[in-house]
């Protein structure tokens, strides 16, 4: 197998979509059907070397080898935490890290996926934004997350089964500050030929990138979920600063209008819960005026600490009074359940290992240690 540590010039086949593919055999003099096989290959059986595709010529796979590749991040640090979360750390070409997590379930297997080294935006409570930002991911480093983690629990199970169900954009990074990329790597794992996920079981999670949000709304059918975190402007300007850019007025109206022509599909509004800063019953009742024409449910995050936070976790009575109150005005509202924390594999808690070319990261280190 080749690692993205040995820098090549050959397309890399696993970042290139069906018609992507296409495009790349038609260019080779070959039939595009051959797109269907190759896809099937590399995403379906999770072969990494050309020779292995038997129902290709030998001389396809000669030409095949002279031009192309299927590269892969390198795993360079596994872990299991106490409830079965996986973690994965994947060393990418330029030395930058990037984590990808596995939560298993009875009736499904979630797969949080990173789509950017880092993250542009610098949310108050998220450690993933306080590492700073290095660059987007390409589509082939975004899917080789679900390939490497796919193929690492099939030959755990001993089984080709489909351990992983579902797929959350909801890892390091802004999804629709990378939207080619991450289009394109969501049109893999959607394919019949390749991972054959459901477009209610593939979620996007965006802070509110409104023009992004319309534009993905042409193209893409997946899931969407939104990063609320406040229910008014001047509490989500802190939290989630890009609220500065795009208010709640404009978002909630991007919102209301997303699923306008699928009355049976829901906008998931992810709402982190801050002791004494976004959890008391008044901001309940801004929550509920703010949702009230928006066909929206909501996710109750409990907060997942990091170090030098200023944030603490709302405690249980507070959480549970905060989604009753939500229910009682007909918001359909869920407590999410932490995973992963003992590895620092929950919600908030990704850092992966980022070249910050922002310095915010080392702003950040320089601010801790001025308090201490």
């Amino acid at each position: 197998m080749t690692t993205l540590t040995q820098l090549s010039t050959k397309t890399n086949l696993l970042g290139l979509d069906r018609k992507g593919m296409e495009d790349f055999f038609m260019t080779l003099g070959e039939k595009s059907y051959r797109a269907q096989q190759v896809l099937k290959w590399i995403h379906f059986q999770g072969v990494s070397d050309i020779q292995a595709m038997t129902n290709l010529s030998k001389s396809l796979r000669a030409k095949l080898e002279e031009v192309a590749e299927i590269r892969v991040p390198e795993v360079a640090y596994e872990s299991t935490a106490h409830d079965d979360t996986q973690k994965w750390l994947l060393r990418l070409s330029d030395g930058n890290c990037i984590e990808a997590v596995y939560i298993p379930e009875k009736s499904r297997g979630t797969l949080c996926v990173s789509s950017q080294v880092g993250c542009t935006l610098n949310c108050d409570f998220c450690s993933t934004g306080k590492q700073g930002f290095s660059r987007n991911l390409t589509t082939a480093e975004i899917i080789s997350q679900l390939w490497v983690v796919a193929r690492s629990l099939s030959q755990e199970n001993g089984t080709h089964d489909r351990a992983v169900t579902n797929v959350v954009m909801m890892g390091m990074g802004e999804p629709l500050l990378n939207f080619d990329n991450v289009v394109s790597a969501m049109n893999i794992m959607l394919d019949d030929f390749a991972y054959g996920l459901s477009k209610r079981r593939v979620t996007l999670s965006t802070a509110g990138v409104v023009p992004a949000m319309k534009q993905l709304r042409e193209v893409s059918d997946v899931a969407l979920a939104v990063s609320l975190h406040a229910p008014n402007d001047e509490l989500r300007n802190v939290l989630v600063p890009l609220n500065k850019k795009y208010p709640l007025k404009e978002l909630m109206a991007t919102c209301k209008e997303y699923f306008k022509d699928d009355n049976r599909r829901y906008v998931t509004m992810e709402y982190v819960m801050l002791a004494g800063v976004n959890d008391s019953p008044k901001h309940a009742k801004e929550l509920i005026a703010l949702l009230q024409d928006v066909r929206a449910k909501v996710n109750l995050i409990p907060f997942n600490p990091f170090p030098s936070t200023i944030y603490k976790r709302s405690d249980k009575a507070t959480i549970d009074q905060f989604r009753e109150t939500l229910m009682a005005a007909g918001i359909n509202a869920i407590t999410r359940k932490t995973r992963g924390d003992d590895i620092d594999a929950a919600c908030g808690q990704l850092v992966g290992q980022v070249q910050d070319r922002t310095r915010r990261s080392e702003r950040h280190r320089q601010k801790i240690a001025a308090n201490q």
